[in-house]
Formats: C-alpha cells, sequence, structure tokens
C-alpha cells in the first residue's frame, strides 16, 4: 500500500478535511450521553420543563451540526478515493503498456484485468472507508472510555477490559484473514481466465462438442473461488457475535456495579444512562470498525497485488540509436531464446542474413518456433543467446520505438479495435495521414474493394475485435494498417490464413510491386505463399533443418518436402 500512496499526494487538503469533520462528528455524538444525563439527573427529578425542552435543543442541534459534518466528510473522502483510483488505474495501464511481452505472459491478461478493475475497486473502496472511519472508530471508542472513567471508576475499568479483549478479537481475525483474502484475488484471476479463454474460443468449444468439458473446468475453478471465499467468509462472521457477546456481557456488568453504585448514593441514574449509551456507541464503533478492518484486509491483498504488477521493471530503457537504413536487412547469429519459466530453448542456433529487397519464407509445423522467430526481430522479445542485427546493428542498441516503427508486423491473430475502418488505418502512424497513402495500403492489402463497398467507406464503424467483418476482412486491414507507415521491414506472421490462394497471391505480388522495396518476412502453412521466397527457411522443434529456395529444398529437406 505504501507505494500507493504516493497517488493521494494531490488530494491532501481532501485527507485531511475528510477525517477531521469525522472527528468532530465524533466529538458532537460523544456530548449526546451527557446531555441526555442531565435530563434525567437535573431536569426530571425537579420537573423543569425549561431545562428539558432547552437540553432537548441542543439534543437536536448536535443532530444537524453532526449530520453536517458527517455529508461534509463523505464528500471529501469520495473526492480523494475516486481521484486516487483513478491515478492508480490509469498508472497501471500506462505501466502494463511499457512492460515487455515476457513479463505479459508471465503475469498473465486475466491477473491484469483483474488488477485494473476488481482490484483498484478494492482499493478505491479502502481508501474511501479510512478517511471515513479509520479515526473517527478510535475516537469514539477511547473517548468513551475516557468520559466512563470520569463518571465512574468501577465502570470504567469494565470499558477498559471490553475494549481490550475487542481490539484483540477485531485484530487477530483480521491478520488471520488478509492471507485468505489474497487467495481469494488470485481465485478471481483463475474464473476470469477460464471465463475469457470461452469466450474467446466459444467456436472451437462449439465446433468440438466441449461444452461439457469446459463446464466442467469452469465449475472446478469456480468451486474453488467459492470454497476460498466461504473459509475467508467465516472468518469474518466470528467477527460480529463476538463483538456482541462481549458488548452485552459489558452491558450486564455495567448495569449490576451501576445499580450497586445507585443503592450507594455515590452514581445517579442518568449516569447510568449515559454509561450505557457509551457503551452501546462503543459496540456500535466497534461493529464499524470491523467491517472496515474486513474491507481494508480485502483492499490491502488488492493493493499488495497491485504493487507487485508496478514494480514489474519496464524493458524499455536499453538502446537509445535511431533506426539507420544500412546494411543488412536482417541477421541472425547463432539466435536462441528460452520463455520464462521454461528449461527448454523455443528457438536455437538460428543464423541467417536477409538482404535488403528479399522475401523471407518461414515454414514449421505448430510449435515449431516460426512467430517466436519473427517476433525478435522488432523486439517483442530479447533473444537469450546470439545476436539479432537490423541493418548492421544489434537491436537491443535501438530505441525500441524508432525500432518498432522500422518494423511492420502483421500478427497471427487479426485485431482491430472499435472506432472506424480510417482510425484502425491509422493506429500505427505518426501524424496526418492522407487518404491517397491510405488507399494505396488498402489496394496492396486487397482491401479496397470491399471497403468501398461500405456505405461510409473509411469512415464505416468497426467494432470491437471486427465483429461486424468476415475473417479475411479483419485480416486485410491488419496488413493495410502495417504498411501505411511505409516500414522498411515487413514481418507477415500467418496473416493470410483466411484468404483464398487468389487473392493470397495477389497480395504477393502487390507486396514485391510496394514502392521503397520493403524486406518482408512471411510465416505461412502454405508452401504456395512461399514457393517463390528468396529465401526460405524451414523450422522444426526450434531449430533451422533447411534453409535456401523452393526448388533446393525440395531435394534436401525431408522436413519442407
Amino acid at each position: 500500500m505504501k507505494r500507493l500512496l504516493v497517488y493521494l499526494t494531490d488530494y491532501k487538503k481532501e485527507c485531511v478535511i475528510a477525517p477531521a469533520f469525522k472527528m468532530l462528528e465524533a466529538l458532537f455524538d460523544l456530548l449526546v450521553p451527557l446531555v441526555m444525563a442531565a435530563i434525567i439527573n437535573t431536569g426530571i427529578p425537579a420537573g423543569d420543563t425549561r431545562f428539558i425542552l432547552s437540553r432537548c435543543g441542543v439534543l437536536v442541534l448536535l443532530g444537524v451540526v453532526g449530520l453536517t459534518c458527517s455529508i461534509t466528510a463523505q464528500y471529501f473522502a469520495a473526492v480523494a478515493a475516486v481521484g486516487f483510483s483513478a491515478r492508480v488505474r490509469r498508472a497501471l495501464f500506462s505501466h502494463i503498456q511499457r512492460l515487455r511481452a515476457e513479463q505479459l505472459d508471465s503475469v498473465g491478461p486475466a491477473a491484469l484485468i483483474t488488477r485494473m478493475t476488481s482490484d483498484v475497486t478494492q482499493v478505491q473502496n479502502g481508501v474511501n472507508m479510512a478517511l471515513r472511519l479509520l479515526l473517527r472508530s478510535p475516537f469514539i471508542v477511547l473517548g468513551s472510555l475516557v468520559l466512563a472513567f470520569t463518571i465512574d471508576l468501577r465502570c470504567a475499568l469494565v470499558f477498559a477490559v471490553t475494549v481490550t479483549v475487542l481490539f484483540v478479537i477485531v485484530f487477530g481475525i483480521m491478520a488471520l484473514t488478509i492471507p485468505g483474502y489474497r487467495q481469494v484475488q488470485s481465485g478471481l484471476d483463475a474464473v476470469t481466465a477460464k471465463t475469457r479463454e470461452n469466450l474467446t474460443g466459444v467456436r472451437v468449444v462449439r465446433a468440438f462438442h466441449r461444452e461439457e468439458d469446459e463446464r466442467a473446468a469452469f465449475r472446478a475453478k469456480n468451486d474453488a473461488l467459492n470454497r476460498a471465499q466461504r473459509s475467508v467468509g467465516h472468518l469474518s462472521s466470528l467477527m460480529n457475535p463476538l463483538t456482541y457477546v462481549v458488548i452485552n456481557l459489558a452491558l450486564i456488568g455495567v448495569l449490576w456495579f451501576g445499580g450497586l453504585s445507585i443503592q450507594s448514593g455515590t452514581l445517579r441514574q442518568g449516569d447510568v444512562i449515559a454509561l450505557v449509551n457509551y457503551l452501546t456507541q462503543v459496540l456500535v464503533e466497534l461493529v464499524k470498525l470491523a467491517n472496515m478492518i474486513v474491507l481494508l484486509t480485502r483492499s490491502l491483498a488488492s493493493a499488495g497485488r497491485i504493487a507487485d504488477v508496478l514494480a514489474l521493471p519496464v524493458g524499455e530503457q536499453a538502446g537509445d540509436a535511431a533506426v539507420e537504413e544500412r546494411g543488412e536487412a536482417v541477421r541472425f547469429d547463432g539466435v536462441g531464446i528460452a520463455y520464462a519459466g521454461s528449461c527448454k530453448e523455443s528457438l536455437s542456433g538460428v543464423t541467417f542474413t536477409a538482404r535488403w529487397v528479399q522475401t523471407i519464407g518461414v515454414i514449421g509445423g505448430t510449435g515449431s518456433g516460426t512467430s517466436t522467430l519473427v517476433s525478435l526481430i522488432p523486439r517483442l522479445y530479447d533473444a537469450t543467446a546470439g545476436t539479432v542485427s537490423v541493418f548492421g546493428r544489434p537491436v537491443a542498441d535501438y530505441d525500441p520505438r524508432a525500432l518498432r516503427r522500422a518494423v511492420g508486423v502483421v500478427p497471427q491473430r487479426a485485431q482491430l479495435f472499435s472506432g472506424t475502418i480510417r482510425s484502425n488505418l491509422c493506429f500505427g502512424a505518426e501524424g496526418e495521414v492522407s487518404e491517397d497513402l491510405l488507399w494505396a495500403a488498402l489496394e496492396t492489402a486487397q482491401a479496397a474493394e470491399f471497403v468501398r463497398g461500405k456505405p461510409l467507406g473509411l469512415d464505416e464503424p468497426v467494432e470491437q475485435g471486427g465483429r461486424n467483418l468476415s475473417g479475411g476482412q479483419r485480416q486485410r486491414l491488419t496488413i493495410a494498417r502495417a504498411l501505411v507507415p511505409q516500414p522498411p521491414i515487413l514481418i507477415l506472421d500467418d496473416s493470410a490464413s483466411a484468404l483464398d490462394y487468389a487473392t493470397d497471391a495477389r497480395l504477393r505480388r502487390a507486396l514485391r510491386e510496394l514502392p521503397g522495396s520493403p524486406t518482408v518476412f512471411i510465416v505461412s502453412q502454405r508452401v504456395s505463399s512461399l514457393q517463390h521466397a528468396d529465401l526460405i527457411l524451414v523450422l522444426d522443434d526450434g531449430q533451422v533443418v533447411g534453409h535456401g529456395v523452393h526448388r533446393e529444398l525440395l531435394q534436401t529437406c525431408p522436413v519442407y518436402r
């Protein structure tokens, strides 16, 4: 939580005003039993109606002023909590954008979504409650204890024992529940991950008739979350009954000793009523404090999870050189990579050179490392062995932003954003982009025809993920988006799988005729898409088992053949 407190610095005024007004409200609450005691001890025995009415007016005034203080405190606490959560969420989102791909893989999208939503909301609620009750409840408890000592010593000792026992109960349960709430949030990560997996793969699940299996898998994770929540909930639920039992035993003690003191003449009836009121206030405030502690334990667990993500180092500092187009386009020298947590390299001993204007084909079975290979060029991942060079310089020497502007990547899974066709095409470009350039990119990507057929053309709306477009249309738009910045290196990572053979052939022909003649890497499972490439790399189990042109590989590479 300490790491997140920096985001409260802009709300210092609210963080002072909210507790201050809550303390004023608490002070007025502590005065109420004294006024009631005065009415019972002085006004009622004397039959002084004027005194009674005046003290009733004081009670009404205390209530109104207390309500005003409470509303003021609530307002400033809400401003601070909501503003704080907005800054945390903004910082978290910005930090996630700068994380390396391997870090995102290690944390997982589901866990990041939970931290951005549920965890931030938990922390916001914790800050809100802390500003309102963290000082008020202890102030009421201690104030009631002090005033009880001013009324009667024996009854005050009952108060002291009661408060001590209650604090042991509250903080003991808090210590037991904090690890449980961490486990609950981790279980929520697992449920979110399974839900996200089923939403994205719903068609595959239906196609293979695996609904029952997926329901069973989801049920298992949901039941685990349910058990964790019930376990920590059972512990938390002990707080209210235990505090009520202690308070009611204390109430019996106060009435017992108070009655004896009244009989001996050392205490008046109004004082006993005041003591009972103070004891009731202690009960109410400790119940509030108990509930606040439960909420704070959850928010502290969530704050720790958010801080864990913010503590991840951003791997963007290395390299500050701009990209200069000189020398060979891409060179791999003995390159290998092992993903975090893996004991085996996904790629090993990869060596090849891609020259200017060449088309490089990359082919291999599922899991052979084709996507991993091309992801090393824009430095989405760092090689753990060997050197990847672009334009004669290691990729680690380049400023990452400049490097990724020079390498256009069309990912394996076509991903579009909600907006328009124009906004999606301009996503990776800097500054204003002319319509001529957009249409030229669409023509090359074989997407101009269907875009012209849309009622609004370039301004046609695109739903999240491109759900209102077919698979082939999404792929062609993502190719066009990569072409708009006119990068000198273009990577197509199996990005034409949804295109028919004729469209695929026209696309490859158009890529060869691009102005500027970029170096093109094509990852594909279709031999027909690669057979005209200047160099074909054949991968099998993370190693290059063949390289050359189509005719040579048919003779020399059994895997390719």
